[in-house]
């Protein structure tokens, strides 16, 4: 697909919107650090022009001084996976486009200028982020976007319908109500995942023609900050393992290695196995002395079990408790994937209806049990 995006790239350049102080990840250390304008001008345009997530904002806006904060909660996304996702997107000049996430504006400001300013309509549920971008896109001379304060997830129905909807956050569920305001034939780009994982894929949906589903495959591999209303909250490690420790949970032991089932951060693995083990998180620990736990916890009760990786042992001991067996639905998982040729991301698949998102492998009619 040729997307045509190298001229707004060059129109629109990132660093309109970036803010003053702001903390670009550093590949060197794989951690956030400051950096400010008037302090390091040099500094901060290489790591603006840089091929680099920047975070602009922290812990929700309570965060204050210049040192990272504790969670990271608006950003500026690389500029590699803007590219893509909105070469995904497939826009045509005239369309009108729902963007669900403003943060710094910068991608609103490219769509206006593919499609003209008027024609793009960002939500953004943080006021203060809101008004910043506002204020970028306005300086830059595209004050026309209509900048939406409000929950995304709601999409925004008085301008309604649109021919392509973008979602620069992390979703779980809830894109129906953009399938409803997206004409039949329409494109929805949305990074989507599990609870299972942090791993996500951006899911590149076409609305039916009746307008009541939206279905397609996953396309790349990202990692996006969840939508506010859909981050991961669970029960504390002692709300689910007693203090006591494994001494009463059922032990077993699995020939799965740790490097096999712990590949990366984005690893399809993950991805897959989160697609057919629902309401389930799954927490790696530090490997410690050749030793390293890989924790499992229920959502919707106190289920938990933890594999534990020796280094050099053939085969690794497991601990379970609780109704559900979550290790061996894990593990009932992670076979399958194996057993279907280890697909990759852009094999598997999302259809969103009114009531059910179903993922599935290579068409629709496979449907994932999870």
């Amino acid at each position: 697909m040729t997307s045509g995006w190298a001229p707004a790239f060059a129109a629109v350049p990132r660093t309109a919107f970036l803010p003053d102080l702001m903390w670009p990840h550093d590949a060197a250390t794989g951690r956030a650090v400051t950096v400010h304008k008037t302090v390091d001008a040099a500094a901060w345009y290489e790591y603006a022009n840089s091929n680099v997530p920047i975070v602009t904002q922290w812990d929700d806006g309570k965060h204050t001084g210049t040192e990272p904060g504790k969670a990271f909660t608006s950003s500026s996304s690389m500029p590699s996976v803007v590219f893509s996702m909105l070469a995904d997107l497939d826009v045509q000049a005239g369309h009108k486009v729902l963007e669900i996430g403003t943060g710094t504006g910068w991608n609103a400001g490219l769509l206006a200028h593919r499609v003209g300013a008027g024609n793009v309509v960002s939500v953004e549920v943080d006021p203060a982020v809101s008004e910043a971008a506002s204020t970028a896109l306005r300086r830059v001379g595209y004050g026309d976007v209509n900048v939406i304060t409000g929950d995304g997830l709601l999409g925004y129905p008085p301008d309604a319908p649109y021919d392509r909807v973008i979602a620069t956050c992390g979703l779980r569920s809830g894109l129906f109500a953009w399938v409803q305001q997206t004409t039949p034939g329409g494109v929805i780009i949305a990074p989507w995942g599990t609870h299972y994982a942090y791993t996500e894929a951006t899911a590149r949906l076409v609305v039916a023609e009746d307008g009541n589903s939206a279905s397609g495959h996953f396309t790349q591999p990202v990692n996006f900050m969840r939508v506010r209303s859909q981050r991961l909250v669970r029960a504390e490690h002692s709300g689910y393992v007693p203090a006591r420790g494994t001494g009463d949970a059922d032990k077993s032991t699995t020939t799965i290695t740790e490097p096999e089932f712990l590949t990366g951060s984005l690893d399809v693995e993950a991805f897959a196995v989160g697609l057919q083990v629902p309401n389930c998180a799954h927490v790696p620990d530090r490997k410690q002395a050749g030793k390293r736990p890989v924790w499992f916890y229920s959502l919707t009760d106190k289920s938990w079990a933890v594999v534990v990786f020796r280094d050099g042992h053939e085969t690794a001991t497991v601990y379970q408790s609780g109704d559900r067996r979550l290790w061996d639905e894990v593990e009932a998982a992670f076979r399958w994937w194996q057993e279907q040729g280890r697909p990759g991301f852009h094999r598997f698949g999302l259809t969103v209806t009114a009531d059910r998102q179903v993922p599935w492998l290579d068409q629709p009619s496979h449907a994932l049990s999870g």
